[in-house]
């Protein structure tokens, strides 16, 4: 099921990033990058205050979140993570289908996104282009991702 985040969501959408982060990402990026891009612990109150002028889905089963998507003003897609128990089983496209109608609801003609190495592959077989690859810091470490978009 995927339905609108709410604040009590927050502490398994810090639970679902720095887990996926920590599992999947890391096969891409150095443990340095990594260590600053998960954190030490889940940031409950990071992803509580992310709620705040973006629209988060999660996709939930049985009581479970299994992943999360955040869509941002103008169609910009924030985030989508999934859970590395539910890897590889509909869930990211699930919930960037769903981003993609509720973008389109809101009269949104394009969807952008800066994808990590990890998940370009999935967008770029969700119809997105790669813009240009850019090196960004965060949290003193440089990343690699990809600006990219999809008209709707």
């Amino acid at each position: 099921m995927i339905r609108r985040a709410t604040p009590e969501d927050a502490l398994a959408i810090a639970t679902v990033y720095h887990d996926t982060v920590r599992e999947i990402n890391s096969r891409d990026y150095a443990e340095a990058q990594i260590d600053a891009w998960a954190g030490a612990e889940p940031d409950e109150e990071k992803w509580l205050q992310r709620q705040d002028g973006r629209l988060t889905l999660v996709d939930e089963q049985n009581g479970v979140i299994r992943g999360f998507a955040e869509l941002e003003n103008e169609g910009h897609v924030g985030a989508v993570y999934v859970h590395p128990g539910y890897q590889r089983k509909g869930v990211a496209s699930a919930l960037l289908d769903q981003l993609e109608k509720e973008a389109l609801a809101r009269g949104a003609t394009c969807l952008s996104t800066e994808a990590s190495v990890t998940a370009q592959p999935f967008f770029a077989k969700r119809g997105f282009e790669t813009v240009t690859a850019q090196d960004v810091e965060y949290r003193g470490q440089i990343f690699r991702n990809y600006r990219m978009r999809k008209q709707v």
